[in-house]
C-alpha cells in the first residue's frame, strides 16, 4: 500500500511508524489516532506480513506496530524476517492474545514491544516512544505471568505442522507444501502430541494455541 498522506506537516525528527493490521477499519482509526501525535508520523499501513516487510525496505521505518494473526505471514514472521535483514527498525506486537507463549515467542523473534488492543491509544504512543529511545514496552501484568508459564516445547517445523494439521490439512497436504515425506510428517506430528499430553493432533494443536505456542 502506498504511504499514508500527512494532515499536517510533521517535525523531521517525528518517529516514522509501518503500521501493520489486516482489518481496514482498525487500521484506519490507529493510524489517524497516532497521526495526532505531535512527534509520531505513519509513513506507511500493510495488511499482511509479507507486505509489510517489502514496505519496511522501502520506507525505513523507526518503528514497526504489528498485528499477530494475519494472511500470508504473521507478525512473530515479520519480526523475525526484519532480524534477519538487520533492519534498524523496533517491532512492537499489538494483539488481542493475552498468553504468556506469544510473548515468549514475539521476544524471540526481535520484537521490542507488546501490548494488547484493550488498552487507551495513549499507551500505543508511549510505548512507540520507548520503543524508539531503545527501551521495552510489554504489558505488565503478562509479563510477570510469562515468567512462571512453561516454556513451549515444540520446535519450529513441530510447530509448523502441527498449525497446518489443526487446520484440517492431511498429512500428505502438509507433506507437499514442506516438501518432506508422509512419515516424516507423521513423525513430526507424534513428538508434538506426546510432548503436549494430548491425545490426537487435533487436540494438540488447540492445547498449544490455547498457550500461545501457534
Amino acid at each position: 500500500m502506498n504511504a499514508v498522506p500527512k494532515s499536517a506537516v510533521k517535525p523531521a525528527t517525528a518517529i516514522r511508524v509501518l503500521l501493520v493490521e489486516d482489518q481496514t477499519m482498525l487500521r484506519g482509526a490507529l493510524a489517524a489516532l497516532l497521526e495526532l501525535e505531535p512527534d509520531v508520523s505513519v509513513v506507511a499501513e500493510a495488511v499482511n506480513g509479507r507486505e509489510a516487510f517489502k514496505l519496511a525496505l522501502k520506507h525505513n521505518p523507526d518503528v514497526v506496530v504489528t498485528d499477530i494473526e494475519m494472511p500470508e505471514r504473521s507478525g512473530l514472521e515479520l519480526a523475525a524476517d526484519l532480524k534477519l535483514s538487520e533492519s534498524c527498525a523496533r517491532v512492537i506486537i499489538l494483539t488481542t492474545f493475552a498468553r504468556p507463549g506469544y510473548l515468549r515467542r514475539a521476544l524471540d523473534a526481535g520484537a521490542r514491544g507488546y501490548l494488547l488492543k484493550d488498552r487507551p491509544a495513549s499507551e500505543l504512543a508511549e510505548a512507540i516512544r520507548r520503543v524508539h529511545s531503545g527501551l521495552r514496552a510489554v504489558d505488565p501484568a503478562l509479563a510477570a505471568e510469562a515468567w512462571s508459564a512453561d516454556s513451549d516445547p515444540l520446535s519450529d517445523r513441530e510447530r509448523q505442522i502441527l498449525q497446518r494439521a489443526g487446520e484440517g490439512r492431511s498429512s500428505s497436504d502438509i507433506a507437499g507444501e514442506l516438501r518432506l515425506s508422509e512419515g516424516t510428517v507423521r513423525n513430526y506430528l507424534s513428538e508434538a502430541i506426546a510432548k503436549l499430553g494430548a491425545v490426537n493432533r487435533v487436540d494438540a494443536a488447540r492445547l498449544a494455541r490455547s498457550r500461545g505456542w501457534l
